[in-house]
């Protein structure tokens, strides 16, 4: 039997995320008074934008994270592989907040695309027995 806790604390945490990410869309539609769409109202847009950049990215990382604990390549650096991703996508989405790409955003963007690469390269080498 699998136990795969690293994939089942990453899909939580992802799960709350994307709930606080939509949670922040909510409000952001109740100040704006809009019901549906986006109406054109910046802070409105930059926050479903946020959300909607959580779930293009998070499901493939979820998946690699799945796939390389299944395949017996567990452990602290996959762990910490995860654990980077999910604060890089809190910081992205705080950082979405702003007019300019702060340093929350890049931060959130760095540690969502190296994370992102090292889990391809390590499926990658896995499926291949490199790894």
């Amino acid at each position: 039997m699998y136990e795969l806790q690293i994939t089942l604390v990453s899909a939580a945490v992802a799960a709350l995320i994307n709930l606080w990410l939509a949670m922040r869309c909510g409000k952001a539609r109740f100040e704006a008074g809009m019901m549906h769409g986006d109406g054109g109202n910046p802070a409105l847009i930059k926050r479903m934008r946020a959300q909607a950049n959580f779930v293009e990215y998070t499901p493939f990382a979820l998946l690699l994270i799945l796939a390389l604990e299944l395949s017996g390549h567990g452990g602290w650096l996959l762990a910490a592989t995860a654990g980077v991703f999910l604060v890089g996508r809190i910081c992205h989405g705080l950082g979405m907040d702003a007019d300019e790409a702060g340093a929350l955003r890049k931060i959130g963007m760095f540690t969502t695309f190296v994370p992102m690469i090292g889990l391809a390269i390590a499926a990658a080498l896995g499926a291949f027995q490199v790894i």
